[in-house]
């Protein structure tokens, strides 16, 4: 495993679609396009900008194609679209998808709630979606959701995870990712899974993505940087969850994501300063508050100067 902590690190942006999946207001295609443009100009460079799902079960992303459509048109920047089966991939290709992403979930009970049907279907769909997807010029990447718990099935065994990883790489990913769907991992798991993937698929990039559900993300994002991880999913804010999962709230903030890279020396191209200022143009969208730390606490506090008291 590589223990030196990787100096460069990507920031996958997820805001636009795991962010606002979940959220119980629907904004405006307009509103979700100033989400994407403000990205862009705080140095965002990769981002899943929605989903190909029916728009009955999510109905946050029921504007997929107005989104694509309206995106701005960037040579530097890969817009991502999450697709479940075939006829999302079928929507993807025709609107124009720079990328898609594949969820297989590593538990069948969750994998039936979230895409109706087994795991093992969702494999084969992979496998075929991702053959086309490379005949039409379009990068494949697929996530192993739910590898470190299940809300329906409990733990998820490290044997489960990795023989998923065998069936999916038949297809040669652009990238492996790895999730914490629900917000249950620590460390010392992500550490384990992590050396054990790499040892099985050497020189695949590795992307993780973590929810801070039950307070860990955060630490459990440093534990894959040590592994050498250098693509992490973020949210502007930290909104956002899974709609199929009790309880799975809050994707780690890329405000509070931000803070801890930069104060470690790590590079991201990202401005920490405009994703603070897009959760609070967030904040007055939605009408609440973000889960983030950093729109409230502000960054590193710089020349406040020190009060003097007498004794």
């Amino acid at each position: 495993m590589n223990t030196q902590l990787t100096r460069h690190v990507s920031i996958i942006e997820v805001g636009p679609r795991d962010g606002l999946q979940s959220e119980p207001e629907i904004l405006s295609t307009d509103v979700k396009i100033a989400f994407i443009e403000r990205a862009i100009d705080a140095g965002i460079r990769r981002m899943e900008v929605t989903s190909f799902v029916h728009p009955k079960r999510v109905p946050q992303m029921a504007d997929a194609e107005a989104v694509i459509r309206n995106l701005p048109d960037r040579d530097d920047v890969i817009y991502i679209g999450l697709v479940l089966n075939r006829k999302g991939f079928e929507r993807a290709r025709e609107a124009g998808i720079d990328e898609i992403g594949m969820a297989v979930v590593a538990s069948d009970t969750y994998n039936q709630r979230n895409q109706g049907v087994s795991t093992r279907d969702s494999v084969q769909a992979w496998l075929g979606i991702a053959k086309d997807a490379q005949a039409a010029g379009i990068r494949a990447n697929v996530m192993i959701s739910s590898a470190f718990g299940c809300p329906f099935e409990g733990e998820v065994p490290l044997a489960r995870v990795l023989e998923l990883v065998d069936q999916v790489m038949e297809a040669v990913p652009v990238e492996l990712g790895i999730a914490d769907s629900i917000g249950v991992a620590v460390p010392n798991q992500v550490t384990e899974l992590l050396g054990a993937v790499q040892q099985k698929v050497p020189g695949m990039p590795v992307r993780c993505h973590f929810h801070n559900t039950r307070n860990t993300g955060i630490a459990n994002a440093q534990a894959a940087l040590d592994a050498g991880v250098a693509s992490l999913d973020a949210s502007i804010g930290g909104i956002g969850g899974c709609p199929f999962a009790p309880a799975a709230t809050g994707n780690i903030p890329t405000d509070d994501l931000m803070y801890m890279l930069e104060r470690s020396g790590i590079e991201t191209g990202v401005s920490l300063d405009k994703i603070i200022a897009t959760s609070k143009w967030l904040e007055a969208q939605l009408g609440r508050g973000v889960p983030a730390m950093l729109p409230k606490a502000g960054g590193f506090p710089q020349g406040i100067g020190v009060q003097q008291t007498g004794s």
